[in-house]
């Protein structure tokens, strides 16, 4: 039986690129610090949230997670998105981009795994080749702001270095059997600025200081809980 399958598009170069996917995975706990990794764990614990089998761990999403749209539909009020490296494998290709691993925070203190897949996960509509970034991996950076009550606030800002690099996410994906071709990786975030917040939308930016560039990803967020409390009030 064939595997599932999507066609993923994007620019590349001011190429059109289609790629068919046949897997998407988060990659979570990819702090290039191990140490303060396992102790942000041991933090989460202490909140209820479930320690990984494995770290960094791995996620299985589903493949109509993946979305270039302008808004995501969740269900409840405490979902929020990261900024990570994306990577796009195809068969004999790989690209770099940015996405959003939004996750439902409420489920994450049940289950890590569902708290990601109950959320759809966007991704940029341009990506770079791997190899126009690899020589300055660890000088790209990540950054998110948050739209709160109207207001646009700083949320993330941190370079790649503060994550594994890229040959270390590559290695463990190979120790541990998983087909690198034809899939989509969200491979890792940096830090918050000041923890979880609840936005209405995010601006996310992958910034290349060497070759003056960036890619920017914007979505808004749709809670359907409170339209419905909003038909019911109505």
């Amino acid at each position: 039986m064939p595997l599932p399958s999507i066609s993923f598009s994007f620019q590349s170069n001011q190429e059109s690129k289609t790629v068919p996917i046949h897997y998407v995975y988060c990659i979570g706990y990819t702090g290039r610090n191990q140490e303060k990794v396992q102790a942000h764990v041991e933090e989460l614990a202490e909140l209820g949230v479930p320690r990984p089998n494995n770290i960094p761990a791995l996620y299985p999403m589903r493949l109509s997670s993946l979305t270039t749209a302008e808004e995501i539909q969740v269900s409840g009020a405490e979902t929020s998105g990261e900024a990570e490296i994306a990577l796009i494998f195809s068969n004999d290709e790989l690209f770099v981009t940015i996405g959003s691993d939004h996750t439902d925070r409420e489920l994450e203190t049940v289950d890590i795994g569902k708290s990601k897949q109950v959320c759809d996960k966007p991704i940029a509509k341009e990506a770079w080749p791997i190899d126009e970034v690899l020589t300055h991996w660890d000088e790209l950076t990540l950054s998110t702001e948050i739209l709160i009550d109207g207001e646009w606030q700083p949320y993330q800002n941190d370079k790649f270095s503060a994550i594994l690099s890229f040959d270390n996410i590559v290695e463990m994906l190979q120790k541990r059997s998983i087909s690198i071709k034809k899939a989509v990786f969200f491979a890792g975030t940096v830090p918050l600025l000041d923890g979880f917040k609840f936005g209405q939308a995010y601006k996310m930016v992958l910034s290349d200081p060497v070759l003056n560039r960036t890619i920017e990803l914007e979505y808004k967020v749709k809670d359907l809980t409170a339209e419905k409390n909003e038909v019911k009030n109505s």
